[in-house]
């Protein structure tokens, strides 16, 4: 049953890449990425990646954003070029290629931890007050 109300919302499904794409996108450069809920709402819907400020005007009922960090458990601090550079040279064997490799692992790493580290459930902020929905992920 759809509603303009959000206090139906049981479920929201979101892919877990959008979810990693979302905090990453935000942690590297602020990006203001969200997953958003479009209206008319339903005990079960979908959030999809947004970037807050990209929308046009809406009427009532206003769509909802979700803060990707509201949907990881302690996520990793995402790995810095200086982390990873450090880390080959206190192997002694340092080239500019080992760094990017280096680099490129712990970031591919980091996204796998944030895939397994998402939540069953989340409150999320509405225009009727906080309300708790379960989190279902796909791929």
């Amino acid at each position: 049953m759809e509603s303009d109300s959000p206090s139906v919302i049981d479920r929201v499904v979101i892919h877990a890449d959008d979810i990693v794409t979302a905090l990453e996108a935000n942690v590297r450069r602020d990006a203001g990425a969200v997953l958003r809920i479009t209206p008319p709402f339903s005990g079960r819907i979908r959030a999809r990646l947004h970037l807050d400020g990209q929308e046009a005007d809406y009427g009532d009922p206003q769509p909802i954003h979700v803060d990707p960090e509201l949907l990881v458990a302690d996520a990793p601090a995402f790995p810095t070029p200086d982390d990873t550079d450090e880390q080959v040279r206190e192997t002694g064997d340092y080239s500019v290629k080992r760094h990017r490799d280096a680099h490129t692992e712990a970031v591919d790493g980091w996204r796998r931890t944030v895939a397994t580290s998402i939540v069953e459930s989340t409150t999320i902020d509405t225009a009727d007050g906080s309300h708790e929905v379960s989190v279902v992920t796909l791929g």
